[in-house]
């Protein structure tokens, strides 16, 4: 019941919202020739109560009896409906503080222009942004290499060339395209990695999500091997499951579909690397997050004990929040730190020297390469560094809007 009342607290939300965008709509639809007019008004309202009816009808579908795909695109265009209808908005609220306080100073009229130039504006926006959420589902397998020369002045002589791909976020439970996917790891073999990473996020929720694609997944290999570590999707927190012990059943499974990758799940501890006589470590911990509502299952204290003693160690770590809450703090041995997690929220744009997110407002790094300290720039005080992959997949909108699926190389000088 509490559920339902929520619910309808959301729609309510969303049909003020629909009437506020409509009240910009009338003041640029003023200037229109009459059947003009008559036709973009009817069309809005047509468009508004199919979605406004696809929200209601939304808790009552069965989506087990729908196309994964399908359902995923219903539901993320109708969001994207109606996030660009709150952008829009948020244009117009401008102009009507500024024209509140006109008004309160003394001003009893409203400046037509300036609210017409405002309402422009608006509209614009949420149509820009709405189409290009619709671009963006065709931007979902479009796999981008992204490689990154690493310098370190600790790393062993053997290992100065080394060739890492670090990927991370799969999330198998939401591919639909086997052949897509299948291009995506034709990329990682054509690099010819040393050594392969992954930090987490295999699954959505449930292990037999991978059924489909292990024979895809099982052709990554490395000579140094494949290593892997749990992301906060792979513990089934996000099921209501029948009981507890369903729920650490299905991890088991998850555990056991890592083996039969032939990749090394690191649970809270590390492996060391040799080459010609010279050792590094690598530390994969479980998730670890300095956000409450992501449950901590890492332990790196743990994972550490016994790696003091090498000159140069990597550490995944799932969630990029623990890099800044411990790693920075009580690790400071640490050379680098791999993460996923974030995706770059799948939105966004990147063009030289400088990227957004909106994620960056919840993650003070959220993608690419970021290094420790004041002296950052300074290759021989080896500042501490982190890379946060973009995710090799997605998960709730099945699309990306300028951040594209990453393959990372890494090679170590």
């Amino acid at each position: 019941m509490h559920r339902s009342r929520f619910w309808w607290v959301i729609i309510v939300f969303l049909v003020l919202i629909d009437l506020y965008f409509f009240q910009a709509l009338r003041l640029i639809g003023a200037g229109m020739p009459s059947l003009t007019r008559t036709i973009v008004y009817s069309v809005y309202w047509f468009l508004s109560v199919t979605a406004m009816a696809g929200w209601i009808y939304l808790p009552y579908m069965h989506f087990e009896k729908q196309a994964k795909m399908g359902r995923a695109k219903y539901f993320s265009i109708l969001a994207g409906v109606f996030i660009s209808k709150f952008i829009g908005a948020i244009f117009f609220l401008l102009n009507d503080i500024w024209r509140g306080f006109s008004w309160m100073l003394g001003n009893h009229e409203v400046s037509v222009p300036r609210s017409f130039i405002f309402s422009s504006i608006g509209l614009i926006a949420a149509g820009t942004l709405f189409l290009l959420l619709l671009y963006g589902f065709r931007n979902k397998y479009k796999y981008k290499v992204h490689k990154v020369k690493l310098r370190y002045d600790n790393l062993p002589e053997p290992f100065r060339g080394l060739k890492l791909v670090h990927i991370s976020d799969i999330h198998s439970g939401s591919f639909t395209n086997k052949d897509a996917v299948q291009k995506g790891i034709d990329k990682i073999l054509h690099q010819e990695p040393d050594l392969i990473l992954f930090t987490g996020d295999l699954v959505n929720n449930v292990a037999d999500e991978m059924k489909d694609y292990m024979d895809v997944f099982s052709q990554l290999k490395a000579p140094m091997g494949v290593y892997s570590t749990l992301g906060n999707h792979d513990y089934g927190d996000y099921l209501n499951w029948p009981s507890q012990a369903h729920k650490e059943e299905n991890l088991e499974k998850l555990k056991k579909v890592h083996e039969e990758l032939g990749w090394r799940l690191l649970m809270n501890e590390h492996v060391v690397l040799e080459r010609e006589n010279e050792k590094i470590v690598v530390i994969g911990i479980e998730n670890w997050s300095a956000k409450a509502r992501f449950t901590s299952y890492g332990d790196l204290k743990k994972a550490y004990e016994g790696a003091e003693g090498y000159p140069f160690k990597i550490l995944m770590s799932h969630d990029p929040s623990h890099w800044r809450a411990e790693v920075l703090k009580s690790y400071k041995d640490i050379d680098l730190t791999l993460s996923g997690h974030t995706h770059g929220m799948q939105f966004g744009f990147e063009v030289p020297g400088i990227k957004w997110s909106p994620v960056r407002y919840v993650y003070r790094e959220w993608a690419g390469l970021y290094l420790s300290g004041e002296d950052a720039s300074s290759v021989r005080k080896n500042p501490q560094k982190l890379y946060i992959n973009r995710g090799f997949g997605f998960i709730g909108y099945p699309g990306r809007v300028g951040i594209l699926p990453e393959i990372t190389v890494l090679e170590f000088h």
